[in-house]
């Protein structure tokens, strides 16, 4: 830890009431931000909300990321409500089935590309124009080493990883002049509750292609994550962060 370095500041985390995201809210929150959890299940937000340090600074809004409107709505009201964002992290997101793409069910594909990809673009695109009026923000997109080097049998998940690290690279290039960074991780597989929408055989593929031979921890990504969205993290913007265990060096 390295004190309150988001005191006076305000965060929206998608999918913050779970797994990745409630780690990383849980870090923000423990450093002096005021947290905005953005779920889809307004009972996973009540649950999560006792594990914070000080649950009065934990605020939230039902959101369907993968639904245009509904991110415009919250956005809207999370400015009002908190008066101003200063950091976006894009963690909401799900595996998708695993199938061969000759295989692969198209509402499926759908459904993976509107909540992992489209969702984040929904996301970006409701907040950056608030920032740079601002003229300071934090975006930190959830991308996925899939993304780099693309997963048999998980298509519709590598490709919209592929995307979102597409995205943060042309909107970080955007921004690169307003006092806004848009940078991503890219982590190895982490052992959340995701794992239950996959088959444990890609489970023990994953495993198998990590040099460290671990899966990562969720503190692990919110220590890296803490970082991108602070004020320390100045000069990178359009950056993929690779936090892998070894599977990426690039």
């Amino acid at each position: 830890m390295t004190g309150q370095r988001f005191e006076n500041q305000s965060a929206i985390i998608t999918g913050g009431a779970r797994g990745i995201g409630l780690a990383i809210a849980q870090r923000l929150e423990s450093e002096g931000a005021r947290v905005s959890l953005w779920e889809i299940d307004p009972a996973a937000v009540e649950e999560a909300r006792s594990t914070f340090k000080n649950p009065d600074n934990v605020h939230s809004c039902t959101v369907n990321v993968g639904d245009p409107a509904s991110v415009d709505a919250a956005g809207k009201k999370t400015i009002v409500d908190l008066e101003k964002v200063d950091v976006m992290v894009n963690s909401a997101g799900v595996a998708g089935a695993n199938a061969l793409v000759k295989e692969y069910d198209v509402e499926e594909w759908q459904k993976v590309i509107d909540i992992n990809l489209n969702g984040v673009f929904y996301c970006c695109r409701a907040l950056v124009g608030h920032m740079e009026d601002n003229g300071y923000g934090r975006i930190v997109n959830i991308a996925s080493i899939a993304g780099k080097e693309g997963n048999p049998t998980a298509s519709a998940y590598s490709a919209s990883k592929a995307g979102v690290i597409g995205l943060t690279k042309s909107l970080g290039k955007e921004t690169a002049l307003s006092g806004v960074t848009v940078n991503c991780i890219t982590p190895a597989a982490v052992k959340t509750a995701i794992f239950d929408q996959i088959s444990q055989k890609h489970i023990d593929f994953m495993l198998s292609k990590i040099p460290m031979s671990r899966f990562g921890k969720v503190e692990e990504m919110a220590n890296l994550v803490a970082w991108l969205a602070s004020e320390e993290c100045s000069f990178s913007t359009g950056g993929v962060f690779d936090i892998s265990g070894g599977r990426a060096t690039y």
